[in-house]
């Protein structure tokens, strides 16, 4: 019908809860709507028959941005142009009409950018119990690829499913999916706010092939992990992810993971890897990853690069001329960084692969018996003093207990304090009342040497975190803020307050360059 009134006027924000979902498809016209229309333009000519001329135009696009400056992702000057969008889909840049759209924004004085996209991110479980994805969505987040450092929510077949299944269950999610695609219809069913892309993780299928063991693969189990990821990527997986300072992948021989990643090069995919060390051997991780890509013909992503603990903060530069290098040698090779100077992961990682062979059970057992428990003190206390240096720095973000819920925000020197015990003896009772389940932030990192990699022009920027809200289970931890605020920081912090990027480097480091892995 024609529109009969102005087009309303919004600035700033097209989000409105009166608007319809953009992910509900319309249905093409059929029929009937044909007869409709056509008995409906005669008795509109027979009136203009009888009256003066009178022309209404269609809006040709259903929103029109108008007046913005446009950061078009490639890292080129903003510039002032009109954008029409039709649908789901940007119709044209330009100089556009108020008049020709349903919708209006005004966007002047402000920047208008593509929706970022987050590269190394762990939301693939979390979107289903966060469908609304406020902790993306509220940072400007429209895309994100999940399934990295080896861990995805699919696919859930073999040895591992079930445990998976049920740590699902404790968080409410009824995961019923086996592979990828199944895994992707139920994403579609939960109707969430923001674009999904997958990574197999190796850790994952590689549990699901033997469990948590610590051995290489026979050639039968190696050759079912190649057609795990063979189907994986045939279902629409975008490639595989490694986490290599995690369990199974402490366990995994680079040559494994070749094989597999040569799987992702025939297919055109990405490698991307938590690398084995990110503290003393670094660079040695870091070189290992360029390997397998060398080796695969893989594309390879470094994830959330960094040097971790104040006595490696001088191999930040050396890693990042690796991968420079490496690029120049003709690997395809690049990194994602968030823009903090602590990183969040579990307490498990102090331990060694030895004492977390066999799971969370294996493990409590082995710290209730009197030898491991002193192999494993020693074990912790050494780990400790090289990342993050002190028992200080590492801070209690989640736990599972309703018993220890007041620990949380308190760091290790303060629980023990509470305890009466020494720092490393409460970091195993805590592992062993919480059942392994110990979620951590740990300030590790260098000041200059976030901006050193964010500065970097073959790093982009990835938050490491995931989609949730301020309800459940997430309001009663004390997560790091990457989930909520990494691309927000990039955009105040290193570009507004350091200067340490212009403003188009920054927000092509946060859509142009994703999208392009």
């Amino acid at each position: 019908m024609p529109n009969d009134h102005p087009a309303p006027v919004y600035r700033g924000s097209s989000a409105r809860p009166d608007l319809p979902d953009r992910r509900i498809l319309r249905a093409t016209p059929g029929l009937s709507d044909r007869r409709n229309f056509i008995g409906a333009g005669g008795r509109a000519l027979a009136a203009l028959a009888l009256a003066p001329p009178v022309v209404r135009l269609q809006p040709r696009f259903d929103l029109v941005i108008r007046g913005g400056q446009v950061l078009d992702g490639t890292g080129m000057p903003a510039y002032q142009a009109d954008i029409g969008i039709t649908g789901d889909r940007i119709a044209s840049v330009g100089t556009i009409g108020a008049e020709d759209g349903r919708r209006l924004i005004d966007a002047a004085g402000l920047h208008v950018a593509p929706g970022f996209v987050d590269i190394h991110s762990h939301s693939d479980g979390d979107i289903l119990i966060y469908p609304g994805a406020d902790s993306r969505v509220r940072q400007g987040v429209t895309t994100e690829l999940t399934g990295n450092c080896g861990g995805s929510a699919a696919p859930l077949t073999g040895a591992g499913a079930e445990d998976e299944r049920r740590r699902y269950r404790e968080s409410g999610v009824d995961a019923a999916w086996t592979g990828v695609a199944s895994y992707c219809d139920a994403i579609d069913r939960g109707r969430v706010a923001v674009n999904q892309a997958l990574l197999v993780g190796h850790g994952t299928i590689r549990t699901n092939a033997i469990g948590n063991v610590d051995r290489r693969l026979t050639p039968e189990e190696l050759a079912t992990c190649v057609r795990a990821v063979e189907q994986g990527m045939d279902e629409g997986a975008f490639g595989i992810s490694t986490g290599l300072e995690y369990t199974p992948g402490r366990y995994t021989p680079a040559e494994e993971i070749v094989e597999l990643a040569r799987v992702v090069a025939r297919r055109g995919g990405l490698y991307t890897s938590h690398v084995r060390n990110e503290e003393t051997a670094l660079l040695e991780a870091v070189d290992e990853a360029i390997s397998i890509g060398r080796a695969s013909g893989a594309r390879v992503q470094v994830s959330h690069l960094k040097a971790a603990g104040s006595a490696n903060w001088g191999k930040q530069q050396g890693a990042l001329d690796l991968i420079a290098s490496a690029r120049e040698s003709g690997i395809d090779v690049l990194a994602d960084a968030y823009p903090y100077t602590a990183y969040s992961t579990g307490l498990t990682i102090f331990l060694s692969a030895a004492a977390l062979e066999g799971g969370a059970a294996d493990l409590i057992a082995r710290l209730k018996d009197p030898a491991w428990h002193g192999r494993i003190r020693g074990e912790v206390d050494e780990r400790v003093r090289r990342d993050p240096g002190d028992y200080s720095l590492i801070v209690i973000s989640s736990l599972r207990t309703p018993a220890n819920q007041a620990l949380l925000g308190k760091n290790i020197v303060e629980v023990a304090r509470d305890w009466r015990v020494e720092p490393v003896d409460a970091v195993l009772r805590l592992l062993e009342e919480e059942r392994g389940s110990v979620s951590i932030i740990g300030h590790g990192m260098k000041p200059e040497n976030v901006e050193m990699v964010l500065r970097h022009p073959l790093v982009m920027v990835g938050s490491d975190g995931s989609s949730m809200a301020p309800t459940g289970r997430a309001a009663e931890s004390r997560p790091h803020p990457r989930s909520y605020g990494a691309f927000a920081r990039v955009l105040a912090h290193y570009v507004r307050d350091r200067q340490a990027l212009s403003l188009p480097q920054a927000v092509r480091k946060m859509t142009s360059m994703p999208a392009d892995q």
